[in-house]
């Protein structure tokens, strides 16, 4: 009798166009080439369970997040930085550049572009010359996207929406909206009308799965969580409830990860260092309420007091002298000036201070500061200059404690300050060519910190220093997709922090919208970045520690989501609030040594 003759397996090009077969029909050689695909894959990736990408597409990306159950079909084009929930699909010939983020059980139908980015149009350049900007792509829950539909950036598409073919979509859609046309606009609510059918031609449910539902990242710390559509698209209140959950559950196995057995390194396979002994320290108290168990609060605080040079009050970086002092008593650069920073507030987080005052800083006089101040490189390394007067009013601080500072020279800091502050930024420095604002914003985040913030005294022109930190932070250079690193946002998240608190925080405030816009935008794309057990990576590229995770970019990182959240009036739902060096409440009032 002769049988009839099986049906031939699916060929990987076959797989490509239609990969929701993929899972059930696929050989293990054709796994074994889907698992040589993902390898192959560029930037910074993480792919969830039984997710395909076709061999065929175009997957150039910074930053990668694809949830589990998710696929890119044949010929999909891909950069930037994508993150995704689990069972997302983003059909044949799809499109998707810039910052997109997508929540559960998104849809994208063939031919359809997210272009989470955009060229400024100046006149006085050719278009070609034009810099990039990015204020990304969001996408919630169980959105159904059809053909040929075009997203632009900055737009936010609620929960549960359907979006009919052909469709351009230029401005925020609320949740549960059916909407087509160019530009789109809402033809109706989708829930007065269940079961009917809908203009997204294109687009069909591959695998029969609902997309109801709480959704969860490839990090499992739950970045694409929405609520119904009543936020933007800053994640919802659960979703930073969970990933401050899961960042405590996971914060031993971080501060274990950066322990060599004898001392604290900045992450597995560098040389231990000062800052990642202080940053452990940080980390602890933030989400432990305790010290690292590695050791006892003890020992710990007797190693970071033994670190002090008793003559000077420096502390060197492991294996080093004490760094000689210039002219004027003090030292201008090197990791001692930080140090100042990081051991004196880790030790204030241990209950106890540094035993010794800072000579340097206790003995300048008014005059030797003022020509000091003058001296720093304003025009080509504000940076450095603000990081220069965080370190000596930190170290100001620390010895008024000890009633050895000169209330005198303290105030002729400020005093200078005050008279040197750009009327038309409220900053302190030159922008350039090369760099932009960046310089002169990094250089403000230190210097107010040292200075205005941590003495609770009110910045100079602080609606001034809103519209400089907001143009700053449309440089694509800086904040463009995948380009976010922890001291750019910090940079920018805790000036507008302190300005807003200054001009009185409130929804109809200074620029709140504009404020709320990019602080939405940061925060969501934050909380994906954590790895499980690893803690954050610093940020992309060679620029401080690198990508990798370890504790200066979770310690940075976690207070910047504190900052963020805080900006939205949601700061409550993390469960925690910086107390050491990012904290936000002075840490004295006035410059008057106590009496």
């Amino acid at each position: 009798m002769d049988h009839p003759a099986l049906p031939p397996r699916p060929s990987l090009r076959h797989f490509d166009h239609c990969p929701w077969l993929y899972a059930d029909q696929a050989t293990e050689e054709q796994r074994a080439t889907q698992r040589d695909v993902l390898r192959a894959i560029g930037g910074d990736t993480e792919i969830g369970e039984r997710c395909y990408v076709a061999e065929s597409a175009a997957v150039f990306p910074d930053r990668l997040r694809l949830g589990d159950d998710s696929y890119i079909a044949a010929h999909a084009y891909v950069t930037g930085e994508l993150s995704t929930g689990p069972h997302c699909t983003l059909n044949p010939f799809t499109t998707v550049r810039g910052d997109v983020v997508l929540g559960e059980g998104v849809r994208i139908g063939a031919h359809t572009s997210l272009l989470g980015f955009n060229h400024t149009m100046s006149p006085d350049r050719p278009v070609h010359q034009q810099p990039l900007t990015s204020r990304g792509i969001r996408i919630g829950d169980d959105v159904w996207i059809g053909s040929h539909v075009v997203v632009v950036d900055g737009v936010t598409i609620g929960d549960h929406c359907v979006i009919g073919a052909g469709a351009v979509v230029t401005k925020d859609l609320p949740a549960w909206s059916v909407a087509a046309g160019n530009p789109a606009r809402v033809l109706r609510d989708r829930r007065g009308d269940a079961g009917a059918a809908t203009p997204a031609s294109g687009v069909r449910r591959e695998d029969g799965r609902a997309s109801g539902g709480v959704s969860a990242t490839v990090s499992g710390v739950g970045g694409s969580e929405r609520g119904a559509g009543t936020r933007g698209p800053g994640p919802s209140p659960l979703a930073l409830a969970r990933f401050a959950e899961a960042a405590r559950a996971q914060v031993a196995e971080v501060l274990d990860r950066c322990w060599d057995g004898e001392r604290y390194v900045g992450r597995p396979g560098v040389a231990p260092t000062v800052r990642a002994h202080c940053d452990a320290v940080e980390i602890a108290a933030l989400l432990l309420g305790t010290v690292p168990e590695q050791l006892s609060a003890g020992e710990h605080v007797e190693r970071l007091r033994g670190l002090q040079d008793p003559k000077s009050g420096l502390v060197p970086e492991f294996g080093e002298t004490v760094p000689t002092a210039d002219d004027d008593g003090f030292i201008g650069e090197g990791a001692a000036l930080y140090h100042v920073l990081c051991v004196g507030y880790a030790l204030d987080l241990l209950g106890t201070a540094l035993p010794h005052p800072i000579a340097g800083v206790r003995d300048m006089t008014a005059r030797q500061l003022l020509v000091r101040l003058d001296s720093l490189p304003w025009d080509t390394g504000a940076w450095g200059a603000g990081a220069w007067i965080d370190s000596w009013s930190t170290a100001a601080h620390w010895n008024l404690r000890h009633g050895q500072a000169g209330d005198a020279t303290v105030e002729s800091l400020f005093g200078w300050l005050l008279t040197r502050a750009d009327p038309w930024t409220g900053m302190w420095g030159t922008p350039s060519a090369q760099a932009g604002r960046l310089q002169v914003v990094n250089g403000y985040y230190r210097l107010t910190r040292g200075s205005f913030a941590q003495f609770g005294l009110p910045v100079p022109h602080p609606e001034r220093v809103v519209d400089a930190v907001l143009d700053h932070a449309r440089d694509a250079r800086y904040f463009g997709s995948g380009q976010e690193n922890a001291c750019n946002v910090l940079d920018v998240a805790h000036p507008l922090w302190l300005s807003t608190r200054q001009l009185g925080h409130s929804t109809d405030g200074y620029r709140s919208g504009e404020i709320r816009d990019w602080a939405e935008r940061q925060l969501a794309a934050v909380l994906p970045r954590w790895r499980p057990g690893q803690g954050f990576g610093f940020g992309p590229g060679t620029a401080g520690p690198g990508p990798e995770p370890g504790l200066q970019g979770t310690e940075m990182w976690l207070a910047i989501t504190w900052y963020l959240a805080d900006l939205l009036g949601r700061s409550d739902e993390l469960g925690y609030h910086p107390h050491g060096i990012h904290r936000p409440e002075p840490a004295r009032q006035g410059t008057r040594t106590p009496t």
